[in-house]
């Protein structure tokens, strides 16, 4: 490869990344109110993880989580700053990091088949809820009082198992359908 070529490969790469920071920003301003948001930030991290490949897209999600820690307005209600990292739901979106990375182990180790694809943004999924859960049970716990780990499930996971698996099967679709223009 030509340095040009590979200059330009890299400049495609930042771009492509910045623009999945972008829709994921996007994707979480779309939110219906709840205990924790039911915003569309998760398809956003199917989406950039889908169609970037795992190291592409684990950078657009940790650029996408970086800007809203220095306090760009990206995260749900238009929120930003490390308050918004360090409150209940500060879990979840941190989780997304740690999510991404787990489709891109998955990606490494077994290939970006179908199967391989949907098994990884399901995984992802449930390691973010985990994530999440226990920041929030502390975080929680610290400001109000002590909750109860099916509280905790009620209020923020199982409202939003069906909504997410949806986004799962959006997103699989669609990031075979774009990242033939991705490339």
């Amino acid at each position: 490869m030509t340095t040009v070529a590979a200059g330009r490969s890299k400049t495609y790469d930042l771009v492509y990344i910045a623009v999945f920071a972008v829709v994921m920003a996007v994707c979480s301003w779309i939110s219906i109110p709840a205990q924790i948001p039911f915003t569309l930030q998760t398809f956003g991290v199917f989406m950039a993880v889908g169609v970037l490949g795992g190291k592409r897209g684990t950078l657009a999600v940790l650029v996408y989580v970086l800007l809203g820690a220095v306090g760009v307005p990206v995260f749900a209600g238009f929120s930003g700053g490390i308050g918004a990292l360090l409150g209940n739901a500060g879990g979840y979106i941190i989780g997304f990091i740690f999510s991404a990375l787990v489709m891109w182990a998955f990606e490494h180790v077994f290939g970006r088949k179908p199967v391989v694809q949907i098994i990884s943004m399901v995984v992802g999924l449930i390691v973010c809820y985990a994530f999440g859960t226990v920041w929030f049970m502390f975080a929680y716990t610290r400001s109000t009082g002590p909750v109860g780990l099916m509280a905790v499930l009620g209020w923020c996971v199982f409202p939003f198992i069906i909504p997410d698996l949806i986004k799962i099967a959006l997103a699989y679709v669609l990031s075979g359908k774009v990242r033939k223009y991705a490339r």
